[in-house]
């Protein structure tokens, strides 16, 4: 039976004493739900001496609207978000994403900021330490191959975290921490595509807030999807999120992401083309070859690449058509 090492637990009161008590240690992970990460260390994963425990910073709970849009503290929990009313009226797609993560006990105690910095997962990755040691390892940690991309100078890991499709179609920003100040940037900046260095966040940075711009008064319309092998608590095999807005019968605005496919959450590029055009079946038809053309999924689960490739197109197209039927009613 696997069990966590020991390690020493830091418990900071403000966001600046945490940021300090990272800056003097050689090696520390700041941990706030912590249903991934400690996951991890049990399994010898996230190897750490140093926990910096955050979920009790006020500075990481704020959660309020004004005339700027909607402000979520990094160590807001995905059940809050899911059962906000006002997310689920003005943000639907994020309340979608939210309350698909695993199940409602992980998601009572999940945050937004852990979701976003999921570690990306693999068949021949997510594995006990004996279950390992008997495949020589992997590139991701104490191996020197990827074994679903023998060929590969690079990890394929894929990025598995349900809120950032959501959080992208909705143009979401994030803010930053770390030693050097705060920033503010577009989620886009946040990823790598790489199983191994996924996050652009530097030594002792963290995701602090996000942001995400005041409700569209247009015709608009959002949701997410994912497939999954245990519908109440698996990651996504692949998942999908669609915001689209619609006037007089014709898309005026359309954006797509997707997750579980590559080493990093993909917006979906070229959905101008389908601006100004009634989204019919040929269009849909096109839609899903877009999506199609822009992920890549291999095999880091048991179920076969091809079939989660055919998957999103199929979700990606029906779910954009349900949207504008939606709007249409």
């Amino acid at each position: 039976m696997e069990v966590l090492p020991e390690f020493k637990l830091h418990r900071p009161g403000t966001l600046a004493e945490a940021l300090k008590i990272r800056g003097s240690l050689d090696e520390a992970r700041y941990i706030s739900g912590g249903t991934d990460l400690l996951a991890n260390i049990r399994r010898g994963l996230t190897p750490t001496e140093n926990l910096i425990e955050l979920s009790g910073l006020s500075e990481l709970q704020r959660f309020e609207a004004d005339a700027d849009g909607l402000h979520i503290g990094a160590a807001v929990t995905l059940a809050t978000i899911g059962n906000d009313p006002a997310i689920k009226q003005d943000y639907a797609v994020l309340a979608e994403a939210a309350n698909a993560v695993a199940g409602a006990t992980h998601r009572a105690v999940a945050t937004i900021g852990g979701n976003l910095c999921l570690d990306t997962r693999c068949l021949f990755y997510n594995q006990s330490q004996w279950w390992r040691d008997s495949n020589d390892g992997c590139m991701k940690y104490e191996g020197e191959i990827c074994h679903v991309v023998p060929t590969s100078k690079r990890c394929y890991a894929a990025y598995s975290g349900d809120t950032a499709p959501a959080l992208l179609v909705l143009n979401a920003e994030i803010e930053i921490a770390g030693p050097d100040g705060s920033r503010r940037v577009p989620l886009d900046d946040l990823f790598n595509d790489d199983g191994i260095d996924y996050l652009t966040l530097a030594p002792g940075e963290m995701v602090t807030m996000v942001h995400l711009p005041a409700a569209s008064k247009s015709k608009t319309a959002s949701s997410y999807t994912k497939l999954r092998i245990r519908d109440s608590i698996d990651f996504p095999l692949a998942g999908v999120a669609v915001r689209v807005t619609q006037e007089n019968g014709k898309v005026t605005a359309l954006d797509a992401a997707v997750t579980g496919t590559n080493s990093t959450p993909i917006r979906v590029t070229g959905c101008d083309a389908f601006v100004g055009l009634e989204f019919d079946e040929e269009q849909g038809q096109k839609f899903a070859k877009l999506v199609q053309k822009q992920t890549s999924p291999v095999q880091t689960t048991t179920t076969k690449p091809q079939y989660r490739r055919r998957a999103v197109t199929a979700m990606s197209k029906t779910l954009t058509q349900n949207l504008l039927q939606a709007l249409s009613a």
